[in-house]
């Protein structure tokens, strides 16, 4: 009778444990992005939109250097005119442009005695201690950004459960009001002899907040459930239960 072959449990188990070493940290980064992706973009999010408030603050309390920092960080991504732009610690939060034609508000002009067609000037205007200092990121930006995040904020409280917004409704209600304020100004203030039958128009901080609001929370709804379907597919029953077949 031959002897029973006898297996080591530590020689056998070897190769699983090393397979599973050698999946462990690809595995494991997955496993990590699909449950904590939103809550990175959440973050990176209200970093993006934090830093730019912080530097009026900055330049009030005196740390000039640091704000300083701040405003060239975010020069590449935003524009920074002065009269599109919200203003702290000043005698009014905005600065429009005469073209606005705001009532009951000064204009960047009268306070500031630059010419606003001196895109330059508005640029590096960031304020001082009658007129307060700028947020480093012009108002329709600070709208999308804010509109990006707080959908992403009730999107994490609704578990994820959000359907995507259908691609035409974004193209309606994220493009649509943001396309026709930004470019109807644009184009009218353009120096073409075949736009002259348009009259000069300057958006107000009202529309521009409004409009970039739309334009970040229909994104965030059209994108952040989007990517939830791409990173953690719903399985074949999650499917069928949603479609509302029973299951004896």
């Amino acid at each position: 009778m031959s002897p029973i072959e006898q297996k080591d449990p530590i020689k056998d188990s070897q190769p699983e444990i090393k397979e599973e070493t050698d999946r462990s940290l690809s595995s494991k980064i997955g496993d990590w992005f699909r449950k904590k992706y939103l809550l990175v973009i959440n973050l990176a999010l209200a970093i993006y939109i934090f830093l730019p408030v912080v530097a009026p603050v900055l330049m009030k309390t005196g740390a000039i250097g640091v704000a300083d920092k701040i405003y060239s960080m975010y020069r590449p991504l935003c524009h920074q005119l002065a009269y599109r732009s919200f203003f702290l610690f000043g005698e009014q939060s905005v600065y429009p442009r005469q073209l606005a034609k705001i009532d009951g508000l000064k204009s960047f002009e009268e306070v500031t005695g630059l010419d606003s067609d001196d895109l330059r000037s508005a640029m590096a205007f960031r304020g001082d201690e009658t007129l307060g200092y700028k947020i480093a990121l012009c108002q329709r930006d600070l709208a999308i950004y804010g509109g990006l995040l707080l959908f992403g904020l009730l999107f994490g409280l609704t578990k994820r459960k959000i359907k995507p917004l259908p691609w035409l409704l974004w193209i309606l209600l994220a493009l649509g009001p943001i396309g026709l304020d930004g470019f109807s100004q644009l184009l009218s203030q353009m120096d073409l002899s075949a736009l002259t039958w348009l009259l000069p128009r300057e958006s107000t901080p009202i529309l521009r907040v409004l409009t970039g609001a739309m334009f970040g929370w229909f994104t965030a709804w059209f994108g952040f459930p989007s990517i939830e379907e791409m990173v953690n597919p719903p399985t074949k029953l999650t499917q069928m239960f949603h479609q509302g077949k029973n299951y004896d």
